[in-house]
C-alpha cells in the first residue's frame, strides 16, 4: 500500500511510520487495507472473513447504507458497491436495481450488508422483510445471498450466522 507516511518494511505487510500520524491518517489508512481486502479476485470463504472489514467501511456513517459484496462461482469478490443510502434510521432497497447489478457483474452470489447508524446492530422485521424480498429475486436468477450483515458501532450480525438465511 502507498501512503505518504509509510513505507513498506522489510516484512512482506509491514510498514514503517515515515512521519507522525493523526487518528484520522490511520482511519484513513485502515479502510484502504480493507478495501484491499475487499478488492476484486479475493476469495471469501466464510461470510465472517468479510465482517470485520465491512464493520470497518461502514461503521461510521450517520445515515443508513445499504451494499453489496458480489462474487463470482468461487466466492472470489467482484465488486463492492453502495447502492442505496437512506436516513438516519431507514434505506430504500429496490430488489430490481440490486438484481440488475448482481446481473451487470454476472454475481454468483451476494453478501448483503447495511449500517445502523443507532450503533445497535441488531436487525428489524423490516430488514428481514427485505432480506426474504432480496433472496426471492435473485434466486430467480440463480443468485445466491450468502449473508446479510447488519453493522452498528457495537459489533456486526450476520443473518446466516443467526439462522435466517
Amino acid at each position: 500500500m502507498t501512503h505518504a507516511k509509510l513505507k513498506a518494511g522489510e516484512v512482506t505487510g509491514t510498514y514503517l511510520i515515515t512521519t507522525p500520524v493523526t487518528e484520522t491518517d490511520i482511519i484513513t489508512m485502515a479502510k484502504r487495507f480493507t478495501r484491499r481486502k475487499l478488492a476484486k479476485g479475493r476469495k471469501i470463504t466464510q461470510p465472517s472473513q468479510a465482517i470485520e472489514h465491512l464493520q470497518l467501511l461502514l461503521q461510521d456513517y450517520e445515515h443508513e447504507v445499504f451494499s453489496v459484496l458480489f462474487l463470482d462461482s468461487q466466492h472470489r469478490v467482484i465488486c463492492f458497491e453502495e447502492l442505496f443510502r437512506g436516513t438516519i434510521d431507514a434505506a430504500s432497497v429496490y430488489p430490481r436495481e440490486v438484481l440488475k447489478a448482481a446481473l451487470a457483474y454476472n454475481a454468483a452470489a451476494v453478501i448483503l450488508v447495511h449500517n445502523h447508524p443507532s450503533g445497535d446492530p441488531e436487525p428489524s422485521e423490516a430488514d428481514r422483510r427485505i432480506t426474504e424480498r432480496l433472496k426471492e429475486a435473485l434466486g430467480l436468477m440463480d443468485i445466491r445471498v450468502i449473508d446479510h450483515v447488519l453493522v452498528g458501532s457495537d459489533g456486526c450480525k450476520s443473518f446466516a450466522e443467526m439462522g435466517y438465511l
